[in-house]
């Protein structure tokens, strides 16, 4: 019993209390802000490599970014990315960030399925899909549970099976291999049920868009609820994400 104070003392509280408000520190990079200085625009398009920015204006699609900072570090004075962590949307234009608009992500409430908040408020059972992904959002979504974020704690679960679950958490970009066991996996899921994108590759295919080896025709057939962007996710903004979604 004394060793077990001991590592209390020493290593602190590692629950953290309260998920809604949370101060995190460099190096975790979260939603970039874009100034209006005037810099060389082609040259900062070029040197991202998913094709995530776009010009005039400047832009930076949170759906195909890989957050890996190339363009803070090329053009500081023009991209900055902060330690906000809530970059999710029910909205997949919303996941836009654009020059001088250095605001939240937004989150439209009123696009949200009614019966999503009514059947879902208290209790949200998931099934996670890896769709070809390289399990880093899955290890963030494992960690999700763990003893730090607990989401557990407002009723939110992942389960084994589809047919316990109110909706499907995607993961990767959804190879050829992973459409037929995605499609089955959904249509287990008793209705009404949710379909959240995870993580880049999710969102936009990532690394992998284009490449003939991805079978994304899931995505055109249903309306997505949720997308969290991220690379991978952070537990934090997997777990405000569907906080914001479904209460």
């Amino acid at each position: 019993m004394l060793n077990e104070v001991k590592v209390i003392a020493h290593n602190g509280k590692q629950y953290i209390p309260d998920l809604r408000n949370v101060n995190l520190r460099a190096p975790y990079r979260g939603r970039p802000e874009i100034s209006t200085v005037k810099v060389d625009e082609q040259a900062l398009v070029d040197i991202c490599p998913l094709g995530a920015i776009s010009s005039n204006p400047v832009r930076i699609d949170l759906g195909k970014c890989a957050f890996c900072g190339e363009c803070a570090f090329a053009f500081p004075e023009k991209i900055k990315f902060t330690q906000d962590y809530k970059i999710s949307s029910n909205i997949r234009e919303n996941l836009i960030v654009k020059e001088g608009e250095n605001h939240p992500i937004l989150f439209d409430k009123d696009k949200i399925r009614k019966d999503i908040k009514k059947t879902f408020s208290k209790s949200l059972k998931l099934r996670a899909v890896s769709a070809g992904g390289d399990n880093s959002c899955e290890n963030e979504l494992g960690a999700s549970g763990n003893a730090n974020f607990d989401m557990g704690r407002y009723g939110i679960e992942f389960v084994a099976s589809p047919r316990h679950a109110d909706g499907i958490v995607i993961t990767g970009p959804i190879t050829e291999n992973m459409a037929e066991p995605l499609q089955i996996c959904y249509d287990a899921i008793p209705s009404p049920k949710i379909i959240i994108l995870a993580g880049v590759d999710a969102i936009s295919g990532g690394v992998f868009a284009g490449s003939p080896a991805l079978n994304r025709s899931f995505l055109d057939k249903y309306k997505i609820d949720l997308y969290i962007a991220g690379n991978p996710t952070h537990p934090l903004t997997i777990v405000n994400a569907l906080l914001d979604l479904t209460r």
